[in-house]
């Protein structure tokens, strides 16, 4: 019976993992929590779901899974009784313009099945209403909602000639290729002014499509056709996604395209036949502007016998998404624009709606992004999952889901390797005696103080900020103070820092949840900058040129190109990575490993501990002062040469934000800096931020973190809900007269937490 009442896991040791062995019961809510850094997600991500997903696919025939993601064993024994495993997590649900809230939930789909059976007048299936589709669509956006067009007087200055530079777009750049081209082809006077073009040469220079031209190459000669310059930007810039553009052509496409409402759709996506059919006096492109709550409200209101079978399902999907805290969406919004916690919100919803079971449902911190009013409709949902008979495996830090758990696993005791060892197993009630870090903190005996909150007197001043949802608000922004924005999920505290508070700061230092950069050669010590510092004194006292001791130059390893191991395409089955047999793993070349300072090689140097190197190079402040910033933050246990790829969402956050404290701005501005964070880590946090600030620097961020809050010198609080019913600021001031605040849903809930102080 135990044997199947448990995912059983016997010698696991991926990454950190010292060899562990653990029985994970099934059909109940397991937390995983732990200090950032202790092996957790190595555990749960990269042990077991890798493995269900391994040996699911090993399940498909070898057609299949040659079309798959490839998938290796993890470092483990033995994994048993484990079910199909989904991942609900932080990770955005794509760019693609033609992807909504609607669309990604499905309720866009009822909606066009409601208009097209219960609309007047009547016009036929519902994919009539669908802007991705041909016959539903604005055919002159062709269903995006808004048009992309080059901005000619940016691009040209028509005070110039062709010859003198007049085309400004770096693709066009004097003495390029392209600029090359225009004075050969012949097609216009290249010594003329823009302005003295007629209207005839002046279209063809901008609009010509497929005028045939001849050029010379080498001996021979042959024709192309030209294309006005406005018609090829749009061509090679528009058929891609901007994010997937290079840094310099991204940055050309946002200089020289502006974007414009379409003006046939005015920005509904659907043609005018699709647009005129009304359900209850409103066209389906009226409902998904509409807060999803007011959204519900309408469709409660609905009363059609062809209606009964719709409107249950469109409503249970609301009331999922909406108990969830994103209330305050809209159908219409593009995914690409949300949160990743918004993202994993509307992951988590749409799973609710699935009626399948003995599933292994894992979660990436389901609390990020919420504030503590929602955490509870987080646990109820998560509830609900594990009671249609599932498993559900969570990662997460926030005290009241692991309160909320059936079982709790604390991987640690420490971080990276001071960690990966079980630490405890068991139920709430057990942790909660044990004497681990986490049933400290949860037991409040960890009372962290710092003393009394810093006063101020200058300031920014916001005024009339409408962003958004922002209501025309003013505010002051404390210089030289922690300043903590607070509200609840989609009440303007982003609009407010993102979009005015950066415009009077652009010089600031931003720290958000950007991915860290993911490239297998990229390591600590490439990231935060001493890399080429430890290269150049190798290269000091080895007569030898600093490139050799990267492993991306001409001190790599020629078979395996720096990279220590080989991999080997297997066709229909994994791809396997061996030991290079050349370097046997070193990456570099024998001539390379034999310079030495100090008694250590390149290699011994990339595999010390930020801790270890920060000694190791004592006497070189510029190496010094960065891996200082490393140890303050709390990452001294990582190696420097290691893999970025495999830090935890927690390091990652900490070792961007390590990257950018040795700057010399002032102003430091954190969007949600708890983000993977352990209790503990929470106060090694507060404690960063506190130095910052009194050597003379701003710090402003956005938070839920009620640990954190409670530090602020200064708080203002949006509100009172998201939305269109936020925007407002409902407080301003310090942690201990918001709790005063009775429209506040911060002030409530910090009440609880400001007595540790």
């Amino acid at each position: 019976m135990h044997q199947q009442d448990h995912i059983i896991i016997k010698g696991a040791r991926t990454n950190n993992l010292k060899n562990i062995s653990i029985d994970i019961p099934k059909k109940k809510i397991v937390v995983f929590t732990g200090v950032s850094g202790s092996g957790k997600s190595s555990l749960v991500f990269d042990t077991i779901y890798t493995e269900s997903q391994r040996q699911l696919v090993e399940t498909f025939s070898s057609f299949a899974r040659a079309r798959l993601p490839k998938l290796t064993r993890p470092d483990i024994d033995e994994i048993s009784n484990i079910s199909t495993s989904i991942v609900i997590d932080q990770q955005k649900l794509g760019h693609n313009p033609r992807s909504t809230v609607g669309t990604a939930t499905e309720i866009y789909t009822y909606l066009k099945l409601l208009y097209s059976r219960c609309g007047q007048p009547f016009i036929g299936p519902s994919f009539l209403f669908g802007f991705n589709h041909p016959q539903g669509m604005c055919l002159k956006c062709s269903g995006i909602g808004t048009s992309m067009d080059v901005d000619v007087e940016r691009l040209i200055d028509r005070d110039k000639s062709i010859k003198d530079g007049a085309i400004r777009h770096p693709d066009y750049r004097v003495d390029g290729w392209n600029w090359r081209e225009y004075l050969g082809i012949g097609l216009f006077d290249v010594e003329k002014k823009i302005r003295d073009f007629t209207k005839d040469e002046l279209d063809r220079f901008l609009h010509a499509d497929g005028i045939p031209v001849q050029k010379k190459h080498g001996g021979g000669v042959y024709t192309k056709n030209y294309e006005g310059i406005v018609k090829k930007l749009k061509r090679l810039y528009l058929i891609n996604n901007p994010e997937d553009l290079c840094e310099a052509r991204k940055n050309a496409y946002n200089e020289y395209f502006v974007t414009s409402i379409c003006k046939d759709c005015n920005g509904t996506r659907l043609n005018s036949a699709a647009r005129a059919v009304l359900v209850d006096g409103r066209p389906i492109s009226a409902l998904v502007e509409l807060e999803l709550v007011e959204l519900r409200d309408f469709i409660r209101a609905v009363n059609h016998d062809l209606a009964k079978t719709i409107t249950p399902r469109i409503l249970q999907s609301l009331d999922h998404l909406i108990d969830i805290g994103v209330g305050y969406l809209s159908l219409n919004r593009p995914t690409g624009t949300l949160s990743g916690g918004e993202a994993q919100r509307l992951k988590m919803a749409r799973q609710l709606n699935c009626n399948l079971v003995d599933m292994v449902y894992i979660m990436d911190e389901p609390s990020i992004g919420l504030h503590a009013k929602d955490v509870n409709n987080v646990i109820d949902m998560i509830k609900q999952l594990r009671d249609k008979g599932n498993t559900v495996l969570v990662v997460e830090h926030d005290p009241s889901i692991i309160r909320s758990a059936d079982h709790v696993i604390e991987v640690g005791p420490g971080a990276g390797a001071n960690g990966g060892e079980i630490c405890f197993s068991g139920n709430t009630e057990a942790l909660l005696e044990s004497d681990t870090i986490t049933a400290r903190h949860l037991r409040k005996q960890i009372a962290y103080r710092y003393g009394k909150r810093k006063e101020w007197t200058k300031y920014i001043q916001i005024n009339g900020a409408n962003i958004n949802n922002l209501k025309n608000i003013s505010t002051r922004v404390p210089l030289e103070a922690f300043t903590c924005i607070t509200g609840v999920a989609g009440s303007g505290k982003s609009s407010l820092v993102h979009g005015a508070l950066l415009k009077m700061t652009p010089n600031a230092v931003v720290v958000d949840q950007g991915r860290i950069g993911q490239s297998n050669r990229s390591n600590p010590a490439t990231y935060v900058g001493v890399f080429d510092s430890i290269r150049k004194i190798f290269a000091e006292h080895s007569k030898l040129d600093s490139s050799f001791f990267s492993f991306n130059s001409k001190g790599a390893c020629p078979k395996c190109r720096g990279q220590g191991v080989i991999r080997l395409e297997m066709h229909f089955l994994d791809d396997v990575e061996v030991l290079c047999d050349e370097c046997e793993g070193k990456r570099y070349i024998d001539e390379v490993l034999g310079c030495r300072i100090m008694g250590k090689n390149i290699l011994d140097v990339l595999d010390m501990t930020i801790e270890q190197a920060n000694m190791f190079f004592c006497d070189h402040d510029n190496i010094k002062k960065k891996l200082s910033v490393l140890v303050d933050v709390g990452l001294g246990y990582l190696k420097i040469g290691q893999r970025l790829s495999s830090l935890s969402g927690g390091e990652a956050q900490r070792i961007k934000l390590a990257s950018e404290l040795h700057k010399s701005s002032n102003i430091y501005i954190l969007d949600e800096p708890s983000t993977g964070l352990h209790m503990a880590d929470v106060e090694r946090l507060v404690d960063i931020i506190r130095k910052i600030v009194k050597n003379g620097n701003t710090v402003i961020t956005i938070e839920h973190n009620m640990d954190i809050i409670k530090h602020a010198d200064w708080i203002i609080d949006l509100g009172p809900e998201g939305g269109r019913k936020g925007g407002e600021i409902l407080f301003e001031g310090t942690p201990e007269n918001l709790i005063c605040c009775s429209k506040s849903h911060t002030g409530k809930h910090l009440q609880a937490v400001l007595t540790c102080i």
